[in-house]
């Protein structure tokens, strides 16, 4: 700043010392050192700002606000800034909330065995004729007649909608038999036990039984059939059991592994028996001798395990020597008679010629003899024959 400048400002300085201080009333010395010394910080505040301002400036500019004849004329007004208005921003939508809400769980089908024998279920219809009831029945835990009765039960996501089903095997006892069906059980919403459908069932024809079912990781039920129903004079081992696996498609049980028939059943049996008269000659001992040739004949389709004859002779007509060595345990005065055998495959033929005596001066007490043939399974239990007829006849004990 130049000396002409200084000069200038401290006579402002001056100038504004007089005339605030004639004006001023003194109420007291403290009072107006307080008063005065409060106002001069605070001008000495403003002055030193616009100092700091004239400073700041170009030197036109403090040239024009120093001199003599120029005061600082009215200050404009800040010109205002034109500010584009902040867009609302748009609020993102929420999304959008189906009026049924969230999914709700799947029911779950674990149904116990106590739980669904005290339910009321509606079973698939059983095949025509004389059966048990369907529709709002309650399965039974015992096989009394005429009852469905549950037999079997596991457990496994059969419908692939990641809940358990229960899978059950149910039979309308019906005398030692009756009809069988394996059907897939679930719950409702409402936890009430709903049928979910039929796996497999039994025909007249094949498979005539469900021995057991299984249901394994990845929801296939594996259901035991057998080719023959049990009873009647046919065990349940003589069956054939093939494991077949159903899945659940398109509202239904369809078959999805294992045999879709069966073959012949080797322990069905089929053997028959044809003799020759017995004539029995005196010898030179005075005893009568005489041999009687027996076939017998495996009519099946598969080979026979045992086959066993017996021979129904009077105890008095005795099995000689001769025609026995294929025999085993044959017995010398037993009636009747009894011959193990041993296998007989299929539509083979065994031809057997028997040796008899009689002791001197014996007669007989009559003149027919039965000759039986029995088919035998490999544990010698006896089979049965597909025709009976064929298995038993009668010969004739001639003395000439």
């Amino acid at each position: 700043m130049s000396e002409q400048e200084t000069l200038g400002l401290a006579e402002e300085f001056a100038h504004y010392r007089r005339t605030v201080l004639d004006k001023v009333e003194v109420p007291g010395p403290a009072a107006v050192r307080r008063t005065v010394r409060g106002r001069n910080r605070r001008r000495w505040g403003a002055t030193a700002t616009t100092v700091l301002a004239l400073l700041g400036g170009s030197a036109i500019g403090y040239a024009a606000m120093s001199g003599p004849d120029h005061r600082p004329g009215p200050v404009e007004p800040t010109p205002s800034v034109s500010v584009s208005p902040t867009p609302t921003p748009t609020p993102t939508p929420s999304p959008s909330v189906t009026s049924g809400g969230p999914a709700s769980a799947v029911p779950d089908g674990r149904i116990s065995r106590a739980q669904l024998l005290g339910a009321s279920v509606t079973l698939p219809a059983w095949r025509a004729g004389r059966g048990c009831p369907t529709s709002a029945v309650r399965i039974s835990g015992d096989d009394r007649e005429g009852v469905n009765w549950l037999v079997a039960l596991d457990h496994g996501d059969v419908d692939g909608d990641g809940a358990v089903e229960t899978v059950t095997l149910v039979q309308c006892v019906l005398g030692t038999g009756g009809p069988m069906q394996v059907v897939a059980f679930d719950r409702d919403e409402t936890g009430k036990v709903v049928t979910l459908g039929r796996v497999v069932a039994t025909t007249i024809d094949k498979p005539q039984w469900l021995f057991a079912l299984d249901v394994v990781g990845d929801g296939t039920v594996r259901v035991q059939v057998g080719d023959i129903a049990p009873g009647g004079g046919w065990a349940a081992k003589w069956s054939q059991r093939q494991w077949r696996g159903y899945r659940w498609k398109d509202d239904a049980f369809t078959q999805v592994s294992g045999p879709t028939s069966f073959g012949p059943n080797p322990n069905l049996a089929d053997v028959s028996v044809t003799t020759g008269d017995l004539v029995l000659r005196v010898a030179d001992d005075g005893s009568r001798t005489g041999t009687a040739t027996v076939r017998i004949r495996n009519r099946g389709t598969a080979p026979v395990a045992h086959v066993v004859l017996r021979l129904g002779v009077p105890a008095v007509v005795r099995a000689d020597v001769d025609g026995w060595e294929t025999c085993s345990g044959v017995p010398e005065s037993i009636d009747p008679i009894i011959c193990r055998l041993g296998q007989l495959a299929a539509g083979a033929e065994m031809r057997l010629d028997l040796d008899f005596h009689v002791f001197e001066g014996i007669e007989l007490s009559t003149d027919k003899a039965d000759v039986e043939v029995q088919p035998m399974d490999g544990e010698r239990d006896v089979l049965p024959d597909v025709n009976r007829s064929d298995n038993l006849v009668q010969m004739k004990m001639i003395y000439g």
